[in-house]
């Protein structure tokens, strides 16, 4: 879904489970280009800002794939980006196990 929606997908992704009902997953190197000549320009705030909006306007894709892979459902997306180091994270809030 990265390299679909921003034209490169990131070189290293690890997800875990935080607890029974949480999932994080950590994604490096995924700035297109443009995002790192942002950061090169010192526009940090700008850079996050454009990615998060970005991020949030592909969340029901990346909900569907979570939901898929886990056959849970998410109640909850976070996502989160260092720009200087270009590390990223994507919380996602799992509805608890019934029973």
């Amino acid at each position: 879904l990265y390299k679909e929606q921003f034209g490169r997908g990131p070189t290293r992704v690890r997800s875990h489970f935080a607890g029974p009902d949480t999932v994080v997953v950590v994604l490096e190197e995924t700035f297109t280009p443009a995002e790192r000549n942002l950061a090169a320009m010192g526009e940090h705030q700008r850079l996050r800002d454009v990615r998060l909006f970005f991020q949030y306007a592909t969340e029901e894709q990346l909900c569907g794939i979570v939901e898929a892979i886990l056959g849970r459902r998410v109640r909850a997306f976070i996502s989160g980006i260092d720009s200087r180091k270009d590390v990223s994270a994507e919380v996602f809030a799992l509805e608890p196990r019934a029973g």
